[in-house]
């Protein structure tokens, strides 16, 4: 379903990404993890065209996302990092453009912003919503229309721990309907969780990818926490009595 073909990015003198080789099957959900500035935003950016490569190329479902640009975004729901709301904008017709826009039915609104604990803020500006209302928005933005790939950035960011399990939640429904997804995170145990497989990224590579049984099984590791660590060359603390 998306296929990273020697993929490829630079800012200037900057490598954001090179080389990267990955493919997500259909149905399929893929973590990618690793530190700041490794890659990963840029590699979800060029999925929706955001970013062009300099090198290589990106397809969803055979499409090329550089290219076939409206085509591709029909497929994807997207959650960028940081998400910028309209002004002036009640969450309610917020949505209702992003439906208008991907031709979806625009009575899904109602029971969205409801799963995403939002119907009492329905009615509120969304440039006024704090961060954590910010991400259950962009990602009821992303869900609707029950589009066939979900491309996730940092899904949990700003989220308290309730609000965090409630997207968990959501990205498990999806995934169990069917739904194919990439995501980023920091959070090891929410990869865990929810991918089918993990990339881990380093240096603007892909430096492992397998499932959790074949990372640890291939470094030695015990769980996804020392696999980042050995793949990536974080040392653990050492603690000072």
């Amino acid at each position: 379903m998306i296929q990273y073909h020697g993929f490829g990015k630079r800012f200037g003198a900057v490598i954001a990404a090179t080389e990267i080789d990955l493919v997500v099957a259909p149905g399929e959900t893929v973590g990618l993890i690793g530190p700041n500035g490794s890659g990963k935003t840029t590699t979800l950016k060029a999925l929706v065209g955001l970013v062009r490569p300099s090198s290589g190329r990106v397809t969803v479902d055979g499409r090329d996302a550089a290219t076939a640009g409206r085509e591709v975004r029909r497929l994807v729901g997207y959650l960028p990092q940081r998400l910028a709301l309209p002004d002036g904008v009640t969450a309610c017709n917020a949505l209702r453009l992003c439906a208008r826009l991907r031709g979806a039915d625009a009575n899904e609104v109602e029971a969205l912003l409801a799963r995403v604990e939002l119907a009492s803020a329905a009615d509120r500006v969304v440039d006024g919503f704090s961060g954590g209302m910010r991400q259950r928005f962009g990602l009821a933005a992303a869900l609707i229309g029950s589009p066939r790939v979900l491309a996730l950035d940092e899904p949990s960011a700003a989220l308290d721990p309730t609000g965090a399990l409630l997207v968990r939640d959501l990205v498990a429904e999806a995934r169990a309907r069917g739904t194919t997804i990439i995501l980023s995170s920091h959070d090891l145990t929410e990869v865990a969780v929810l991918a089918d497989r993990v990339a881990v990224f380093a240096g603007g590579r892909v430096r492992a990818v397998g499932t959790l049984t074949e990372l640890t099984t291939g470094t030695g590791a015990r769980n996804l926490e020392e696999v980042y660590r050995r793949v990536t060359g974080v040392a653990p603390i050492r603690r000072v009595a």
